[in-house]
């Protein structure tokens, strides 16, 4: 029996991560994703908006089909 993956280059957060410290955040998103770890990645606020900064996975945990990343922020640009 398979077990349905998603393989995801980018961090879409919908609004829905959580700061754990200054540029530390986690992420829980539905189903099983994987993600490059170590690797600087886009952060979006949805997939169709624009790049809102740029991310280091540290940590990607998979439990009871539901997908954890722990990222810390490594550049911001400008919203306004």
């Amino acid at each position: 029996m398979g077990m349905p993956m998603e393989l995801n280059t980018i961090i879409v957060t919908k609004g829905n991560e959580t700061r754990e410290e200054e540029n530390r955040f986690v992420l829980q998103k539905e189903g099983y994703r994987l993600y490059p770890i170590d690797i600087p990645i886009g952060v979006y606020k949805t997939k169709e908006s624009e790049q809102s900064g740029t991310a280091l996975i540290k940590k990607v945990e998979w439990q009871q089909n539901t997908t954890t990343i722990t990222y810390t922020l490594v550049s911001l640009k400008s919203t306004n």
